[in-house]
């Protein structure tokens, strides 16, 4: 059976030339890398999600999953399927201290079989994140806006109104409109958020952050699912849902641009402190902003250039923390070292607001690091500069390979093919930006409702 699968995922996976053997070879590493990471729960045969990642994470983990599953949508749609089902049947319904389950909440990991006890709270599930359930809602509506899976997405809708319901009342538990998030047992997550080691949310003079902590990022996810919803509520014709789910993204936003915009500094602040104090640190959290859409438009140059300054871009890629923070180490897990999925996510951002140069800079580091790691991206590697160093720095512990680390590739083809689903308009947008050190290139194997697509870009546009 695992060799089926294995077949049966090598022959149906996206196929990219290209006279770069480095990236070809990277790609061609990503597509065994992602075959190899799915798991299937024993009661679902048929429903394959992505594990975390070996091998410290072959798990599955409700944040990791749902990132990986969203840079490979365009790509290989079922890891998305399975994961949105497998998640929505653990959905929250009681409120556990224990494991932090609460009704409405997505998981943070849940693991199968003799590993079930394995999992923080003692028990097989876990549920101790701030975002993968707002990020649940962005993906489902991602799934709807490649137009697959109809059916499916409708099936699961009410498992997004949960979602919602959890965001609006737990996840907000003070009212005032953001997301905060704070362990509720001694044995569970201090940061419950994707930067999860216990120093990672710091001032810019080092000072660690106190719970409840509000995340950037996080209300930007909650934003991208408000929006997500409305869509929903558009297609089905609900004129007064989508107006409600619409309004709610629009007043976040502006809240968001007024607590946690830096005037001073000319960034966003990576979080609100327990009293409301923006933690005024430079991160890379900011370039999820972007990618969210939940930047203002005012604000997105001042972010862009500061992605791209040498205080974070090492030229192997962005670093989760700005070398002129009191807490940088760049080799340290959170506060200074260089994501793979963190950076593709930030190059979609940037791409997003029009700085097409500064995302193929990212994306072009990225691929440059990827040739001098065997073309297999780990979790992380240190943050040191590109110029006092000829390769990138392994990390000791990292993942390799991890999931989101190996979608990073396809997530940042993705990102320079510059393509957008309309479904409502019943249109594709395709405008590539591919530097030329990678053309001519082709790609086969998109897929977009129930067609395949194949794109040539070659030097002529």
């Amino acid at each position: 059976m695992p060799a089926r699968r294995l077949r049966e995922w090598r022959h149906d996976a996206p196929r990219v030339t290209t006279p770069d053997p480095d990236l070809a070879a990277t790609l061609r590493r990503s597509v065994e890398d992602i075959g190899a990471l799915r798991i299937f729960d024993p009661a679902h045969p048929d429903r394959p999600v992505v594990a975390a990642g070996a091998p410290w994470f072959m798990a599955l983990f409700g944040r990791d999953s749902l990132l990986t599953s969203w840079m490979l949508l365009p790509w290989a749609d079922s890891l998305a399927a399975g994961t949105l089902q497998t998640l929505a049947e653990r959905q929250g319904r009681a409120i556990d201290p224990a494991t932090e389950e609460e009704p409405g909440r997505i998981l943070h990991e849940v693991r199968f079989g003799p590993a079930a006890s394995l999992a923080l709270g003692g028990q097989s599930a876990y549920y101790g994140t701030a975002d993968a359930t707002p990020l649940f809602v962005m993906l489902l509506g991602e799934l709807r806006r490649w137009g697959r899976h109809g059916q499916l997405a409708q099936k699961l809708l009410p498992h997004a109104d949960r979602a919602l319901g959890w965001i609006e009342h737990y996840g907000d538990a003070d009212g005032d409109g953001f997301i905060e998030y704070s362990a509720k047992t001694p044995s569970g997550l201090v940061n419950q958020v994707w930067k999860g080691s216990w120093d990672a949310i710091n001032f810019a003079d080092g000072t660690i952050a106190g719970p409840p902590v509000a995340l950037a990022e996080v209300q930007g996810y909650a934003y991208a699912a408000y929006r997500a919803r409305a869509a929903f509520a558009r297609q089905a014709g609900d004129v007064p849902g989508a107006r409600h789910w619409a309004a709610r993204a629009a007043r976040l936003k502006r809240a968001f641009n007024k607590a946690f915009w830096l005037p001073g500094q000319g960034w966003y602040a990576v979080a609100l402190d327990r009293g409301k104090r923006p933690v005024d640190a430079l991160t890379s959290n900011i370039g999820h902003c972007l990618w969210t859409d939940i930047a203002g438009a005012d604000k997105a140059a001042a972010v862009a250039d500061h992605l791209l300054s040498r205080d974070m871009f090492s030229g192997w890629g962005i670093r989760t923390l700005a070398a002129s923070m009191a807490a940088y180490n760049p080799m340290s897990y959170h506060n200074g070292s260089i994501w793979p999925h963190d950076n593709a996510l930030c190059a979609a951002g940037l791409m997003r607001y029009g700085f097409t140069a500064h995302a193929q800079r990212v994306a072009e580091a990225v691929f440059d690091a990827a040739a001098h790691l065997g073309h297999r991206l780990p979790e992380l590697f240190c943050g040191f500069q590109r110029n006092e160093h000829p390769a990138p720095i392994p990390y000791p512990t990292s993942c390799s390979p991890p999931a989101w680390a190996a979608a990073a590739p396809l997530q940042l083809l993705t990102t320079l093919l510059r393509i957008t689903p309309q479904p409502d308009a019943g249109r594709l947008r395709c405008a590539p930006a591919i530097p030329g050190r990678y053309l001519p290139f082709h790609a086969a194997g998109l897929r977009l409702a129930r067609s395949r697509l194949a794109i040539d870009v070659r030097d002529d546009g």
